[in-house]
């Protein structure tokens, strides 16, 4: 039996407020976390995503205190991430109320620490996410929060990654960010293709055929957005009720 695909808001965050904007530039202000991860709970998301976008960048530790915060409104599982570069880092992060761990920027610069994650805590609740963009005829990783291109091939870091130990792959298309114009499906059909985990897809989605899409051409198993769930473009109910019309199964909210 297949298992359901998952729909996965996202809280691209500051540390305290929720950030939104295009190819990871331009931010601003989409609201209280606390309060979009209680009307995601509410709604029938299957998982939140919250993460501190700017914590690499800046060089600043996770932000404990929101995901606490976060983690109190919620039935759901919660990833969380951002500056996450040791095993006590992302010990904090669990203690705060987070079931997964993402890393990202410090997988990069440190390969063994996802290892060290899948050790400690399971493969299950390791999730490497991948900013990726398209140079040429390859995507290549790019990290603190976008900034910093590296020579790191995308599907060779997906397949290093799950080889380490993680779990699930966090896909973001960078050239599709924030553009609503549809997922990234050639990008998220090559990861699929290449692991063995689940991949989530990220990055331009703002109708729901965007999302039946990902979930059949690009062989997404869960789908992640931000702005059109924040600026109620698209409702999860209506979007879970079009899916499950065009054949895709995924766990209706009551």
């Amino acid at each position: 039996m297949s298992l359901a695909h998952r729909i996965i808001p996202c809280l691209d965050t500051d540390g305290v407020r929720v950030v939104k904007g295009v190819h990871f530039e331009g931010l601003r202000d989409a609201g209280d976390p606390v309060e979009l991860a209680a009307r995601y709970n509410a709604e029938g998301a299957d998982e939140l995503v919250v993460l501190d976008i700017a914590a690499s960048r800046d060089n600043r530790p996770t932000f404990i205190q929101t995901i606490s915060r976060v983690a109190e409104t919620l039935s759901i599982p919660l990833a969380a991430g951002g500056g996450i570069r040791s095993l006590e880092d992302a010990r904090a992060v669990i203690r705060a109320g987070a079931d997964k761990i993402t890393v990202n920027t410090s997988a990069v610069e440190r390969p063994e620490l996802i290892s060290e994650l899948s050790r400690e805590f399971g493969a299950q609740a390791v999730v490497l996410a991948i900013d990726a963009k398209r140079h040429d005829s390859r995507w290549l990783v790019h990290a603190r929060g976008g900034r910093e291109a590296t020579e790191l091939e995308a599907i060779a870091w997906a397949r290093r990654g799950v080889g380490l130990g993680a779990g699930e792959i966090l896909l973001t298309s960078m050239d599709k960010d924030g553009t609503q114009s549809g997922f990234d499906v050639e990008l998220t059909a090559a990861i699929s293709q290449a692991v063995t985990v689940p991949v989530i897809a990220s990055g331009g989605a703002k109708i729901p055929a965007h999302f039946l899409e990902v979930f059949t051409t690009g062989a997404a198993d869960a789908a992640l957005a931000a702005s059109i769930f924040h600026d109620c473009v698209q409702s999860i109910r209506a979007l879970k009720e079009f899916l499950e019309q065009n054949g895709v199964k995924v766990r209706l909210p009551c």
